[in-house]
């Protein structure tokens, strides 16, 4: 036995989980070093369970792996025990198949899903030894790259990594590892790497790109500092969704991951536009995949892993055209192989007898509405397009349907909102208790439970509420205690969002390349698992931010004007910002838009696709 593997030994006998650490779950991909040309480490930055629910790593994984000269591996950020052991033993971080540290890997790659994960990041560069900065990294070191829906404002982490991915990663990634592969068989110095990888649809180079600012501490401009650099990085997209098959095969936990089941991502985008939604824009435009690939490919997933739970997964899975036939076309084996389906994307206006009675064969699951304010007015100002009678008829189906329980999602701090909107909450949740009592077929002997669940409102790029200034802490903790204050019934339970994290969320959101000081000074003083309420100090935050010479508040509590140059003003997600700046004035009106599978509204996200998005129907026009 090596000193390694003896070192690895007593720290994983001296942990909560060693699973988390081990590897060797059924699914893993393990090949012979010697006949590997290109080896990625495939980075979450959080504890194993959260990583091992990343529908994104599966997909990349199984894409990467299927080269015979490729290997890709998985490395998640280690629970503070595991974290402790392995740096008194000095233990680097290593990936889960051949336990090899991340330094011997060519390339490095971290998923940006949320921004309170930056700190996990250097954490776990600094356990491989890895140098923070990019430009503090020569030849030797690894490629540092990142991706995931953060990138389309890369700036707060840009100076820590070699090349950031913008857009979808099936293609882009591919063609990135296939760059370096050149560059290793052909000897190209890392300068020449970057120039290469540059070139590849949806890579953005860092180190490329100069910022200057005006004297208030806006940006003045963001351009290129190499020739043939372009002025603006356009995100990679794929197409056609059939073109690129879902994973027939999950490396299947062996310690318990959050989302434990097999998952199929049946489209990609979404036709609503709400207002206050990230992921709606940068995944523009809306594609399908069709219903015989995601049954066949669904059926043989849950064979292979053995999952009995299909969970059909997008931002809006009830509004896939074909919807039913995909359904059937699932039952039509899921019942025999008892395999339960869930969608846990249902929209409240488009939910039916039909979806209950397909999706409950096998079992239940839960039921999550997203009304996401509680005034008809405030749905019109984020353009939410659901009204109270749509609620309440698909709060009487599933009652009807034999559910006692029903979770309301909801936001606060959203623009114009006013008191009487917070009330519009507990009044929203008490109409749903009072209609389960009146539906005379309703579970008997049972009561009802409604949970609302309220988030804090964050502005994020890419959106028509970017333009906006955040609520305060103060103002969200009044907000929270009035909200309390509205609900009268047992019945109705509440729970709400720490409104620091969301704070400090919304800073890096809209921050600019200025703020990686402000993140390697809170990690150098023991930032990290920030997303982990024993863990995250505010405190903390704000003493790097007072050392750095940086007013978080110039960052979230400012109103930006429409022609504001933009940290992520560079990066095309697809959508203009002439569209977002229509739709922030329409929000201001309390106007609605209609769904862009009825009517296009022009956001330009067409252009990827070099066509309409959809064969509209003149007669909807």
């Amino acid at each position: 036995m090596t000193e390694f593997s003896h070192q690895l030994k007593e720290a994983l006998s001296l942990v909560q989980k060693p699973g988390r650490y081990t590897g060797g779950e059924p699914g893993c991909t393990y090949k012979d070093k010697s006949k590997v040309d290109v080896r990625m480490a495939f980075c979450f930055p959080d504890t194993y369970e959260v990583g091992m629910s990343f529908l994104g790593e599966k997909i990349l994984y199984e894409l990467l792996n299927r080269h015979e000269n490729w290997w890709c591996e998985r490395a998640f950020m280690p629970w503070v025990d595991m974290k402790e052991q392995m740096e008194r033993l000095n233990i680097p971080l290593y990936c889960l198949e051949s336990k090899d540290p991340l330094s011997d890997f060519d390339i490095v790659g971290f998923t940006l899903e949320y921004e309170l994960c930056y700190t996990n990041i250097l954490a776990m560069l600094r356990m491989s030894g890895i140098p923070l900065r990019a430009a503090d990294r020569d030849e030797s070191w690894p490629l540092v790259i990142a991706g995931g829906p953060c990138v389309c404002n890369a700036e707060p982490m840009a100076d820590f990594f070699d090349i950031m991915q913008l857009g979808e990663g099936e293609q882009m990634l591919q063609d990135v590892c296939a760059a370096v592969e050149y560059a290793k068989k052909n000897g190209l110095n890392k300068e020449q790497l970057l120039l290469n990888l540059a070139k590849i649809p949806g890579v953005y180079v860092p180190s490329f790109y100069d910022v200057t600012y005006e004297e208030d501490g806006r940006i003045r401009s963001i351009k290129p500092n190499r020739p043939g650099v372009p002025e603006k990085v356009t995100k990679a997209i794929v197409k056609d969704m059939d073109s690129f098959p879902p994973p027939e095969n999950f490396v299947v936990p062996i310690v318990g991951a959050i989302q434990d089941r097999a998952s199929v991502e049946v489209l990609r985008g979404c036709v609503r536009g709400c207002r206050f939604c990230q992921a709606g824009q940068i995944y523009r435009p809306f594609r399908e995949r069709s219903p015989k690939l995601i049954s066949d490919c669904a059926r043989i997933l849950c064979r292979n892993t053995g999952y009995d739970e299909l969970s059909l997964t997008s931002l809006s899975t009830s509004d896939h055209s074909r919807l039913e036939e995909i359904l059937d076309n699932l039952n039509s084996w899921a019942e025999a192989d008892h395999v339960s389906l869930s969608l846990p994307s249902l929209r409240v206006d488009n939910f039916s007898e039909s979806l209950v009675e397909k999706t409950t064969r096998v079992r239940k699951s839960g039921l999550t509405f997203a009304a996401e304010a509680g005034t008809q007015r405030l749905r019109d100002v984020i353009n939410k397009n659901v009204t109270w009678d749509q609620i309440e008829r698909g709060c009487r189906i599933a009652f009807s349907e034999g559910y006692t329980s029903v979770k309301l999602y909801f936001m606060m701090g959203l623009p114009t909102e006013t008191m009487e909107d917070i009330k519009g909450i507990a009044d929203t949740a008490q109409q749903v208790v009072d209609l389960f009592y009146k539906i005379p077929d309703r579970p008997k002997g049972k009561g009802v439970q409604v949970t609302i669940s309220v988030a804090c409102f964050v502005p994020k790029p890419d959106t028509p509420f970017q333009f906006c200034a955040q609520d305060t802490r103060e103002q969200l903790r009044e907000k929270q205690k009035y909200l309390l204050s509205c609900v009268h019934s047992r019945k109705i339970k509440v729970n709400y969002h720490d409104s620091a994290t969301s704070v400090l969320e919304g800073i890096f959101a809209k921050g600019d390349r200025r703020l990686g000081r402000v993140i390697e000074t809170a990690f150098n003083h023991g930032a990290f698992f920030d997303t982990w309420e024993e863990y995250f100090d505010y405190d903390r935050w704000l003493q790097a931010f007072a050392e750095c010479g940086i007013d978080p508040d110039f960052y979230n509590y400012r109103t930006l004007a429409l022609d504001e140059v933009t940290p992520w003003s560079h990066l095309d997600v697809g959508v203009s910002q002439a569209f977002l700046a229509r739709e922030y004035q329409k929000a201001l009106r309390a106007e609605t838009t209609q769904p862009c599978n009825r009517q296009c509204s022009g956001c330009g996200a067409n252009k990827l696709l070099g066509g309409p998005c959809f064969a509209y129907n003149q007669d909807q026009l």
